[in-house]
């Protein structure tokens, strides 16, 4: 397994939890934090706390310096065409209602149709659904196999001539299927539908190029990629954003206004109205170059190794069913699975005691949860931080459940 020597970065795991060195397995959810990003944030508090783009002092240049090169980080580490394609918002959620309202509210018509998966995370479903009550916009659901990888003949099947956006997740938080989004892109180009991805869970873990996938719109939570909680982003196409009218109105999202109106910045100005998260914004860049600088091929590698040995000491386990493929070229470090004849919460509390966090529930997916047939899963997520000692270690704390629960 490809050595990623990077846990004294992180000040959390010096913590013990109910007498235990904490194992941290709920990556999905959100990542710990480097000590670097922590020190970048400490840094604009102490030394240059000042509002951007509104003074010609040392303290607002030298935020604004930072803020904007925060931009120019995450352009590079997604390989956007330019800085002023990425847009700063607080999550990944916030990033696709930017899309149904400042582009497909003002867009689409009766009849038009969206193509999108059951196997979304809430943040890319519920925001469609105010379209289609709002505006009678028709939605399709592709269906998943049953091993959790998307239906691509039955997606393919279903964008028409009256599609008018296809959006997918890059990687899913339930099984984590690793969905082929510059295939799905070029059939949405082909009827002149716009590509949306969400990219939340992929971002932290592969290397993202969204030229190369071609997506119109690309939508990231900073808090799953080391950065600070309350920062994301969302990419978008320049001639596309142009054309757009602003998501939110107010300062610094103005070019002039008059008495008779307002014109609007530039990008990406145009959609970050008010004093935004500068010190998010400051934290997220330095979380880029902290993954940079480990190399995100290393960390894709690093976690394919810890993905195969955990599927490989859990596929062991008599009672244990696992969602999503075995094969860990179609996934991600996401283990969904369930203990027979134990609720999720209980193997969660369970493994708390060993000092072990993973998620458990339905993880912001009930329609995928209902197309497996299940009302939810415990979930271990892993990170570059993980290691094999500590899977052993949840083995050892399953082990312990189905002695409680299952003897």
């Amino acid at each position: 397994m490809p050595e990623i020597n990077c846990r004294e970065d992180f000040p959390i795991f010096k913590r013990l939890v109910n007498g235990k060195p904490l194992i941290y397995f709920d990556n999905a959810a959100t990542t710990q934090r480097p000590i670097q990003v922590i020190e970048a944030i400490r840094k604009f508090y102490e030394t240059y706390n000042a509002n951007v783009h509104r003074g010609v002092h040392t303290l607002s240049y030298e935020a604004t310096v930072a803020y904007e090169e925060a931009h120019k980080k995450v352009a590079r580490f997604i390989n956007a065409r330019s800085w002023r394609e990425i847009i700063f918002v607080r999550n990944a959620s916030e990033a696709l209602n930017l899309v149904m309202y400042a582009y497909a509210l003002n867009r689409l018509q009766p009849g038009d149709e969206i193509v999108t998966t059951v196997s979304e995370h809430h943040s890319n479903l519920v925001p469609w659904f105010y379209l289609r009550d709002r505006k009678g916009v028709v939605l399709k659901f592709a269906d998943v196999h049953e091993d959790g990888r998307l239906n691509l003949d039955h997606l393919r099947s279903l964008i028409t001539e009256k599609t008018k956006i296809v959006t997918v997740i890059h990687a899913s938080n339930i099984t984590g299927v690793i969905n082929p989004v510059k295939e799905i892109g070029k059939w949405a180009h082909e009827v002149g539908a716009l590509f949306v991805v969400d990219g939340a869970q992929s971002v932290p873990h592969i290397p993202v190029n969204v030229q190369e996938i071609d997506a119109d719109f690309f939508a990231a939570s900073g808090h799953k990629m080391l950065g600070p909680t309350g920062i994301g982003f969302l990419y978008g196409k320049q001639e596309i954003l142009e054309e757009m009218e602003p998501f939110l109105y107010g300062g610094d999202m103005i070019f002039e206004v008059t008495l008779e109106g307002a014109t609007w910045n530039e990008l990406p100005w145009k959609f970050e109205a008010g004093t935004p998260n500068i010190a998010g914004g400051i934290g997220l860049g330095a979380a880029v170059d902290y993954l940079l600088n480990i190399g995100m091929e290393n960390i894709y590698a690093h976690e394919q190794a810890l993905t195969a040995y955990a599927l490989e000491r859990l596929s062991e386990i008599k009672g244990l069913t696992i969602y999503g493929p075995l094969d860990v070229r179609d996934r991600l470090g996401v283990i969904s699975f369930n203990i027979e004849g134990v609720h999720p919460h209980d193997i969660a509390h369970i493994f708390d005691a060993h000092g072990i966090a993973i998620r458990s529930g339905h993880h912001c997916a009930q329609p995928l949860m209902r197309r497996l047939r299940i009302p939810g899963a415990a979930r271990a997520s892993f990170y570059l931080y993980n290691t094999r000692e500590e899977i052993d270690r949840m083995v050892e704390a399953i082990a312990e459940v189905q002695k409680l629960f299952v003897s």
